[in-house]
C-alpha cells in the first residue's frame, strides 16, 4: 500500500527548482538514456507529483545512477529541465534519507 504525501513536491523543491509538471510522459527521455534507466525520469517525476514518497524512495539508486549528461533534456519535447529535477531529487535524498 502506498501512502500519499501531497506536500512531497514542495519538499523536493526546497533547495532547487523542480518543473516535472510539464512532463507529458512521452518516454523520449527513457528511450534516449545511455544508461538504460527504465524508471528515470518520467516515472519518478510522476511519483513526486502524485506524492508517492515510498515509490520515490524505492528509486533512489536510479536517481543517483543518472549521468546528468542532458541527452534526455535536449530531446525533451516539453522542455522539462530533467537534470535540474534529478539534482533536486538528489538534494531531497541527501536531506531526508542521508541527513546531510
Amino acid at each position: 500500500m502506498t501512502t500519499l504525501q501531497p506536500g512531497l513536491v514542495d519538499e523536493v523543491r526546497q533547495d532547487a527548482s523542480f518543473n516535472a509538471s510539464a512532463c507529458m510522459n512521452c518516454g523520449v527521455c527513457t528511450a534516449i538514456c545511455p544508461m538504460g534507466l527504465d524508471h528515470l525520469p518520467r516515472e519518478i517525476f510522476r511519483y513526486v507529483l502524485l506524492g508517492m514518497k515510498d515509490e520515490v524512495l524505492a528509486h533512489q539508486e536510479t536517481v543517483f545512477s543518472c549521468l546528468l549528461c542532458k541527452l534526455c533534456e535536449v530531446n525533451c519535447p516539453a522542455g522539462v529541465h530533467i537534470t535540474e529535477n534529478v539534482r533536486a531529487l538528489r538534494h531531497y535524498f541527501d536531506r531526508n534519507v542521508f541527513g546531510v
